[in-house]
């Protein structure tokens, strides 16, 4: 995905960018994600002032594997995406110059931009929903499927013997 910035100057109008594209490399070797489809990239570039602004959605479907009940589920991360972009060092921001990107050519690549917002719409713990009670650690049945009857009680194991000390008291 690139784009001309002289081309972009030159009209009044904004440059609609719609493609669709495969993100299997990025995704090799992350064990949450089961499956995915294309990603959908519907961007608008317009020039700005000197400035290349571009701005739009992503949308990739996918299926993860939920990090408490180890099942997977289907879920449509939506991704805003925005970068702005110029050539001209003296409009960088003092204050702030990770916002805008300086380009030494006129053309400017955007797959990095693209994959980089990818990479960090992904959930690093993904759930199947906010309310999932996880895997049982005695049983290891699933508790959103059906409860179990397993002791839960949590004692903890510094405080153990304080535990015995008190239950020497009562008998």
């Amino acid at each position: 995905m690139i784009i001309s910035i002289r081309d972009l100057a030159s009209k009044a109008d904004k440059v609609h960018l719609t493609e669709k594209r495969d993100v299997s490399e990025l995704l090799q070797g992350r064990p949450e994600v089961v499956s995915h489809e294309i990603l959908t990239v519907d961007l608008h570039a317009e020039e700005i002032s000197g400035m290349t602004e571009v701005q739009g959605q992503l949308s990739l479907p996918v299926k993860l594997v939920c990090a408490r009940c180890l099942t997977t589920f289907e879920e449509t991360l939506w991704m805003q995406f925005h970068e702005m972009f110029t050539q001209k060092p003296e409009l960088m921001p003092e204050d702030e110059p990770e916002d805008i990107h300086l380009v030494s050519e006129d053309k400017i690549e955007l797959t990095p931009y693209v994959e980089e917002t990818v990479s960090l719409a992904l959930p690093y713990i993904p759930l199947c929903s906010k309310a999932c009670k996880g895997l049982c650690p005695e049983c290891g049945r699933n508790r959103n499927e059906q409860p179990c009857d397993c002791k839960q009680e949590k004692l903890d194991p510094r405080l153990a013997g304080l535990a015995d000390f008190f239950s020497d008291k009562k008998a």
